[in-house]
This record gives structure tokens, sequence and C-alpha cells, in this order.
């Protein structure tokens, strides 16, 4: 049966563009360089999904412009390299955008950086809006920026499904009233998104068609 969502928002790293390697890559490089031998690749994992102001203000308030200028610095002259793409994504954007849904992506990343990341992937045409870091006052799990992505795009919230690997992608679309799917592929695990309910859990981007009664 077709459901009555009309509108998606897609988280972008770990959701639709498989940016793990060089999230991690780069937490290390830099964390590294501020604090040597200190953390490994398991002690970086929670710090995928918040932003990172606040990764770096918690480890440093003092220095956490010049963390975040070395953490971008790095991110950019590796990001071509080491982002790839996730099965499925691209064939499942293509088909809801072919058949009128009304695509929106919320991120805690920079706008220009997420641009880069879906141009690179080739996913930059089929979107109608972008929410990111530097559009918004609050960040997920805040629901203002899934708010006024809505708003841009003339939905409502009972319309709309929040898609996200991270329990911040989760949180924000309950608080803003939206319906919410977690995708299995997070890097940190189908269980421990389950633990925070979302409405669905998809093992492939394809599994979106079924919902939506698409498939």
């Amino acid at each position: 049966m077709k459901s009555n969502i009309n509108t998606i928002l897609f988280d972008l790293d770990g959701t639709l563009i498989d940016t793990n390697e060089l999230i991690i890559s780069t937490y290390l490089h830099t964390l590294e360089k501020y604090f040597p031998g200190k953390y490994t690749r398991e002690d970086v994992l929670p710090f995928l999904g918040p932003t990172l102001h606040e990764v770096f203000g918690a480890m440093d308030p003092e220095r956490v412009e010049e963390m975040v200028i070395e953490y971008r610095t790095y991110n950019l002259a590796n990001h071509d390299a080491l982002v790839k793409e996730f099965v499925g994504v691209m064939e499942t954007i293509e088909t809801l955008k072919k058949k009128g849904y009304k695509l929106g992506i919320v991120t805690t990343k920079r706008e220009d950086v997420a641009f880069k990341g879906l141009r690179l992937m080739k996913l930059d045409p089929f979107f109608d809006v972008m929410i990111a870091y530097d559009h918004v006052k609050k960040v997920k799990p805040d629901p203002e920026p899934i708010f006024l992505a809505l708003e841009k795009l003339d939905s409502k919230p009972e319309e709309a499904l929040m898609v996200g690997d991270n329990f911040h992608d989760v949180l924000a679309g309950k608080n803003a009233g939206t319906k919410t799917a977690g995708v299995s592929w997070s890097i940190k695990g189908r269980e421990y998104l389950a633990k925070y309910e979302p409405d669905y859990m998809l093992e492939n981007m394809r599994d979106l068609l079924t919902i939506l009664g698409e498939g």
C-alpha cells in the first residue's frame, strides 16, 4: 500500500555517502597532532555525528578553532580519495526523484564540504534542498534543521521521513514529528541505532521503496 509520505530527508555522511574512513582518518590525524598517542580508531567512533566544535570543544576549549582548521584542511585534501558510495543509494534516489518525492539533506557538515561529497557521488541533481551546519543555530538532534528543510520544501512533518545512521538523526526526526528510519550500515552498528527506536530499519537503501509502497 502506498504511504502518505511525500518528503524524504537524509543525513549525508554514513547514510548516503560512505565517508566513514575519511572521517576516522581525519580525526586520527588531528588528534595525533594535538594529543599524541592518546586516541585509537575505536576511541573516535563516538565522534561521528556531533559537530567538530562539540567534539573538540569538549577536549580543549582553548584550541577548538585551531583543531577545526587542522581537521578541515586534512579532510578536504583527502576527500575524493577516501569517499565511497553505498550499495543501492544511487538507484533508490533516482527512483524516488522520478516518482515525484521531495528530497532534502539535513547534515551537521558545512554546506561547501557537503556539496563536495554530493557532487563526487553524482547525487547533487536529485536534491531540492540542503540544510547544513551554516544554516541553523541548533543542529540535530534539535528539530530546527528538519523544520527548516520542511519549510523550504513546503512539506508537513507528518508527510516526511528522516533517514540517518546516527542517533542524532532519529531523535531529530522524532523531535520534529516525522517518521524515522535508521540504516543498518551505520558504523556504530545496527543494534546501537535500534536502541533509539526508529520507525524503520533499512538493510539496504532500496528498502525505502518497499516502505513507501513503491517496491
